[in-house]
């Protein structure tokens, strides 16, 4: 049976309609992944499906219990790891009876699970953390190592049905390799939120989340890509087609009006010239205006009809299309040396970060990315880089110039200003606040969002606003450094991220292990992190 979703539908607490009677399923066995724009409420449903909401109506029947990866994992900060892996009351029960517990309700609360101490260290060393204790809080872990700890939860629990949500965020490249080669090989029915465009080409079908609908499609990402584009081609044709309609049918409004005008005249020559007895002229003139006056309602009534759908064909295109993000060029000249970083290393203790000092030059124009497994120190590097850290080995040069470092947590972006204020912040083109407005709607932050304050604003919508910002800014930055962009941001987003970056011809430092962007985004070389 896998997943059935039946008429569901969610109102959040403030009473707005997050989504409304929606209905799908998922075949047992079967990988599915569920896509749409920042803030439709993937997350959400993701979260009614694993049983931690409840929906406002609607039912959904599964086949088997299903396990959870949630995107978020602060709130689990005061655990054990044995806690968030749902295995400490066996391992405690485990552990008693080792040490002569013959109670029995140890041997109630193990379960006769006498394997579950060797499953959970061989699933975490699966997972690259053969080095963790089980009452370790995970509090103390990095992003990528509690993900590993949710993920090695399947591993022990085998559930019949798995839901991950944004899985491979904060994974290094090998993490995701093993991420990837699970999930090709998993048995057990899948879904998956993801923004992560590798891992969306593995699944073999697509689920559109919208306001009132989940859209099927029968193949992985770029197939629903495909599909998406076939649909924006034929709503472009639409346009043209009714367009044409609309034109047509103004020029025969003119043809009518003008006919009308000629039977008018040669009515009021033959009144005066006496051709035509006054009443007989009276009551043709009559006949002739309410046949004239009934074809003109005819035509302003489809004319109507046929302007209305092209404002709502224009529309939907709008929505459908990729919004296209310009950066003006930096002024400096392309080879001029920005940053010469000599045998540098940074101790956070006494122990350096990196084994060997690292020295490198960054020249305008240039187009890096920086790698390295979790852990290696590549954070560290861009604020050394920045001069936001001194290195405690070594010496970093650096020239006059304007850089925009876009962090994990988007802190350029104010929580406490409203959409309109942050963008006002960066205008120092001193744009009249009627081009703000325009800027603002053309990176599709419409006039209900003006007051929002960012604070409420998903990753997609602030990396917009971030791109927004630039725009109104008088000088374009000569280095754009961006860690980890992709985190959070749904694909749309990513791909106006991505088209933005290949257009600019200043410096760029990336930091990120999603292959995909990384191709896309055209870095040249590498600094690699040991």
């Amino acid at each position: 049976m896998g997943i059935t979703v039946n008429s569901l539908s969610y109102i959040h607490p403030d009473r707005e309609s997050l989504f409304s009677n929606i209905s799908f399923a998922i075949e047992q066995g079967q990988k599915a992944s569920l896509v749409g724009d920042n803030g439709t409420g993937k997350s959400t449903l993701l979260r009614i499906i694993a049983g931690q909401l409840s929906p406002s109506a609607g039912d959904i029947i599964m086949s088997d219990m299903p396990y959870y990866i949630p995107q978020h994992l602060l709130q689990y900060d005061t655990y054990t790891i044995a806690q968030a892996l749902q295995v400490e009351t066996k391992l405690v029960a485990f552990y008693a009876i080792l040490g002569g517990d013959d109670s029995e309700q140890a041997y109630i609360n193990l379960d006769d699970d006498w394997e579950i101490e060797s499953r959970v260290e061989t699933a975490l060393t699966h997972w690259g953390l053969p080095h963790l204790d089980v009452l370790k809080p995970m509090g103390t872990l990095s992003g990528g190592e509690k993900t590993k700890v949710f993920l090695s939860g399947i591993d022990i629990h085998q559930p019949g049905i798995v839901l991950l949500d944004e899985p491979s965020n904060h994974l290094d490249i090998a993490s995701r390799d093993i991420l990837y080669d699970f999930v090709s090989k998993s048995k057990a029915t899948t879904l998956i939120v993801s923004h992560d465009r590798s891992l969306l080409n593995m699944l073999d079908y697509t689920l559109e989340l919208r306001a009132n609908a989940v859209e099927p499609y029968g193949g992985n990402y770029d197939f629903y890509k495909e599909q998406k584009e076939m649909a924006l081609n034929a709503l472009h044709n639409q346009l043209s087609e009714s367009e044409k309609a609309l034109k047509q049918m103004k020029q025969k409004a003119r043809e009518v009006a003008e006919q009308r005008q000629k039977s008018e005249s040669k009515g009021r020559r033959q009144g005066k010239s006496g051709g035509m007895a006054r009443i007989v002229a009276g009551g043709l003139k009559r006949k002739s205006e309410e046949s004239t006056a009934k074809l003109k309602s005819i035509h302003e009534e489809r004319m109507e009809d046929v302007s209305a759908n092209l404002t709502a064909i224009r529309e939907q295109i709008k929505k459908e299309t990729l919004l296209k993000i310009d950066l003006r060029d930096s002024e400096l000249h392309t080879g001029k040396i920005l940053i010469d970083a000599k045998s540098v290393n940074f101790s956070y203790s006494e122990q350096p970060i990196w084994n060997k000092p690292l020295s490198l030059q960054i020249r305008s124009g240039d187009r890096l990315r920086i790698e390295g497994k979790n852990g290696t120190g590549k954070t560290t590097l861009i604020k050394l880089l920045l001069g936001k850290l001194q290195p405690t080995e070594g010496e970093i040069l650096r020239a006059a110039f304007e850089y925009l470092y876009i962090d994990q947590e988007y802190s350029l972006i104010n929580n406490h200003l409203t959409v309109f204020e942050q963008v006002q912040q960066y205008n120092d083109r001193h744009l009249p606040e009627h081009d703000l407005k325009m800027l603002l709607h053309y990176h599709q932050f419409t006039h209900d969002l003006w007051n929002r304050q960012c604070g409420q604003l998903s990753g997609g919508e602030k990396m917009k606003l971030l791109l927004c910002c630039l725009s109104v800014r008088n000088n374009m930055p000569d280095m754009l450094i961006l860690d980890e962009p992709t985190n959070n941001l749904d694909v749309r987003s990513q791909e106006t991220l991505t088209e933005a970056i290949k257009s600019f011809r200043g410096s760029v430092i990336i930091i990120s292990h999603d292959r995909y962007f990384i191709e896309e985004a055209r870095t040249g070389s590498s600094i690699v992190l040991e």
